[in-house]
């Protein structure tokens, strides 16, 4: 018999979970490295920071992964800091389509976190939460038991499923991750007065560079920003409660992916917006397999 412990970390799970992790985050990695093709070089040349965003991490830890590293290899081969970014750039787009696709799937999603990585923290400066939370979700895709069941490794080249028994506790972590995630940036929200008196609100959306919609329409909608502060505030301090209870579960999903809409359309945050859904349908919103498989086989064994 196992204990409560046990089954809270070790659930049963379809996967079905893994797989909208895997395809978005694929999606999200290509899209990631299509939006920075015409400003890639500029924002990893040594030219423009990378070497003081890099020197500061060597004085952190000589360990940090950074785009230094492919350069510095790139020229003991003969090529040129730039031939070697582009290596870099079609490397990062080819894993995020093979992962899309389900295709080599655990290398695919080893090179996209570490060539993430590297430009993330190389590009340091330019960096924002967008990147913070796309390389969790990449370092939790690559340890998940891949394949899953719906990727062309397993579909069309018939790799086995491996390590099946831990679907359900990779899903487990990352849901808690969330949980916490959620619930302390609610709280150090909410210890101001800036998100209940909707302070905070107008001046994230009056900030170059987010300042996508004309402030003759925020300062018609200036009314709104208390209950929206707010309404930002409780939803987030109160994820980990009602995210878990079955009756507000899915109210609550779809409440905070239209939080994380809204971030993308009216800040033009769009890859921040994209990656946050992604975690969160991934996490809370396939049904568990014991719902769903033992209601069909229920259903099975009505029928004979």
């Amino acid at each position: 018999m196992t204990s409560a412990g046990e089954r809270f970390l070790f659930p049963e799970d379809s996967g079905a979970w893994l797989t909208v992790l895997r395809i978005g985050l694929g999606l999200h990695v290509a899209l990631y490295a299509l939006s920075l093709r015409r400003d890639w070089h500029d924002l990893l040349s040594s030219l423009l920071g990378r070497d003081l965003s890099e020197g500061i991490l060597s004085a952190e830890s000589p360990f940090v992964p950074r785009m230094g590293w492919f350069i510095d290899a790139g020229a003991r081969l003969g090529l040129s800091e730039s031939a070697v970014l582009t290596v870099v750039w079609v490397f990062l787009l080819a894993a995020g389509c093979a992962l899309a696709a389900g295709l080599f799937s655990r290398p695919a999603a080893i090179l996209a976190w570490l060539l993430h990585l590297c430009a993330a923290k190389s590009g340091g400066f330019v960096a924002y939460g967008v990147d913070r939370f796309m390389t969790v979700g990449l370092f939790y895709l690559m340890w998940s038991p891949l394949p899953d069941r719906y990727s062309l490794d397993h579909l069309w080249r018939g790799k086995a499923l491996s390590r099946q028994e831990l679907l359900g506790f990779f899903r487990r972590v990352l849901q808690v991750h969330l949980c916490v995630n959620y619930f302390f940036g609610g709280l150090g929200k909410g210890l101001g007065r800036g998100w209940w008196n909707g302070d905070n609100l107008w001046r994230a959306l009056t900030r170059p560079p987010f300042d996508s919609v004309a402030p003759e329409l925020l300062v018609k909608l200036k009314v709104l920003f208390s209950i929206a502060g707010i309404s930002i505030v409780l939803l987030e301090a109160g994820y980990p409660v009602f995210i878990w209870l079955k009756a507000t579960r899915r109210p609550w999903l779809i409440c905070i992916a239209g939080m994380h809409l809204g971030i993308g359309l009216l800040m033009g945050m769009h890859l921040f917006a994209l990656v946050m859904i992604v975690l969160n349908a991934a996490a809370f919103g396939p049904v568990s397999a014991t719902s769903s498989e033992r209601g069909t086989r229920a259903t099975g064994r009505t029928g004979n």
